[in-house]
């Protein structure tokens, strides 16, 4: 029996495929259909936010492209002329796709041939008469831009009219350390940033959390706007910056230690953001 869509619930199984899955995304704001390309849980950082469970250090494993294509073509027929809504309860006013997004359980741009599966599934979703109507997005951490591989991906993603999501968590390195557990320093991952936002439209992600009760420092606040006045001089145009904070427990060691950060605090940095001249999302 199928379950009722919620943003507290991202479940990877939720459509029994190994690929394909339904979320009801806060940041897409309804119906996103996920490109799981980390079935095997493994990811080159430790978000310690994940809600992963049993995640591992580690690429995506090599990709079944004819499986990929069976289950998206059966999973858009399925959401376009079954009976998908009515199985998850989807209110009648939500029942339009908003993206589709390549995301899952890891680092999606650690698969070996990136570009040929973004390709894919943006043919497939034409096809289907998802695109362009629909948003195609990749939410990604970024690590991996430097690659030639990943800039063809990115390349291809922007023909159908996609966005990338990068991971920006902290502008410090303390900051990155704690929250990421990312090996790349806070200025490699700012120079694949001005790289993937030359390459394809790019928005910030930023999740946002109090860890220990200790809020958003203003050094952590203090960093991560300089950061943006600094990419902006270097002539960076981002689609725009999201904030968010945890809407679902951490499968991490360090879940017991997280809470949401108050809407009245993510607000006010939205503010201060704003007035460096970015549109500003905030997702609680």
């Amino acid at each position: 029996m199928a379950s009722t869509l919620t943003v507290s619930d991202h479940n990877r199984d939720a459509a029994g495929l190994k690929y394909v899955y339904p979320v009801f995304s806060r940041r897409a704001g309804g119906l996103s259909i996920g490109i799981n390309f980390n079935p095997n849980n493994a990811c080159n950082w430790r978000c310690i936010y994940c809600q992963v469970p049993d995640l591992k250090v580690g690429a995506a494993p090599e990709m079944d492209f004819q499986l990929l294509e069976q289950e998206l073509r059966f999973f858009l027929d399925d959401v376009l002329k079954g009976n998908f809504y009515q199985r998850f309860h989807v209110d009648e006013d939500k029942r339009m796709i908003k993206d589709i997004a390549i995301s899952g359980n890891g680092e999606p741009t650690s698969l070996k041939d990136f570009d040929e599966a973004v390709a894919l599934i943006g043919e497939i979703a034409t096809e289907a008469g998802i695109l362009p109507q629909s948003n195609f997005v990749l939410i990604t951490n970024g690590s991996l831009v430097q690659r030639p591989g990943v800039q063809a991906g990115l390349n291809k993603l922007k023909e159908y009219g996609g966005e990338v999501w990068f991971k920006l968590d902290s502008a410090t390195e303390e900051g990155r350390a704690l929250i990421n557990n990312a090996g790349q320093s806070c200025q490699a991952s700012v120079e694949n940033l001005l790289l993937a936002a030359r390459l394809c439209p790019t928005k910030l992600q930023t999740c946002l959390v109090d860890y220990d009760k200790q809020g958003l420092s203003k050094k952590e606040k203090d960093a991560f706007l300089d950061l943006l006045r600094s990419i902006k001089t270097k002539g960076c145009v981002l689609k725009g910056v999201m904030l968010y904070t945890i809407a679902r427990p951490s499968l991490q060691p360090e879940a017991g230690r997280l809470e949401r950060l108050p809407v009245e605090t993510m607000n006010a940095f939205a503010d201060e953001i704003r007035l460096l001249g970015f549109d500003v999302l905030v997702c609680w």
